[in-house]
């Protein structure tokens, strides 16, 4: 593929990513079976498979896409379809298949005319090019509670320790929810907001955390102030 398409430029880029402004996750998906095929073929020739990592898709980004399109990026969805038609009908048109068909190669041509603005008949190719490629580098390297960044493939490729927040199935195993998570200033980097009905499983899972290397945990209880009062009210 073109070099400005390269891995080496897709990890220098991450460094610069911000973290999506989700609001919760879709259950239902907001693209068909096939639209999901062909967006997995395409994410993984932005980010192949390779020894040092998944390829974009076994690490989630078509998941997170897929929720992005149907949450805070549902206004996209209708021009992100159309997109994935286009894209299709362009592979078709040149290479006598349908870009999910193709071989690495093929598919690599079809992208790069694409990103040079080349992809005759296409007039929006390189826009939608671009818009899949941020996409793919959000998913990749963004929070794992998104559905991206599956088993924390793209913070691993990239070397980043975390914060590894998103509740994982050891975390559940620990009575664990994390309801909500802030970036702060001061002392602190982020505050994480847990349920749980027990203190030793905010111990174990603060212990947990720290064993991932370079983190630093403080606790500390917090009460519905109606509960608080009720306290209050049942001191001697």
């Amino acid at each position: 593929m073109a070099e400005e398409i390269s891995r080496r430029t897709i990890i220098v880029g991450a460094a610069i990513l911000p973290v999506a402004a989700l609001t919760g996750a879709a259950e239902t998906s907001a693209l068909s079976d096939a639209q999901l095929r062909l967006l997995a073929a395409i994410v993984d020739r932005i980010i192949p498979k390779d020894e040092l990592s998944p390829s974009a898709s076994e690490s989630g980004v078509t998941v997170y896409i897929n929720r992005s399109l149907g949450d805070y990026l549902a206004a996209e969805k209708p021009a992100f379809i159309e997109g994935l038609a286009m894209t299709d009908a362009f592979a078709r048109r040149t290479q006598d298949k349908a870009f999910a068909d193709l071989s690495a190669e093929k598919q690599d041509a079809v992208l790069t005319a694409m990103d040079n603005s080349t992809a005759g008949g296409f007039p929006s190719a390189k826009a939608f090019f671009d818009r899949v490629h941020r996409l793919t580098l959000e998913g990749m390297f963004g929070d794992p509670y998104y559905g991206g960044n599956k088993n924390f493939a793209g913070w691993d490729l990239i070397q980043y320790p975390g914060p590894r927040l998103a509740t994982s199935i050891d975390d559940q195993k620990m009575g664990v929810e994390i309801k909500q998570v802030y970036m702060t200033t001061g002392d602190s980097d982020l505050l994480a907001i847990l349920e749980t009905p027990s203190g030793d499983n905010v111990a174990k899972f603060a212990m947990a955390i720290g064993a991932m290397g370079n983190v630093r945990t403080r606790t500390a209880r917090a009460w519905p102030e109606s509960e608080y009062m009720k306290l209050i009210s049942e001191l001697p």
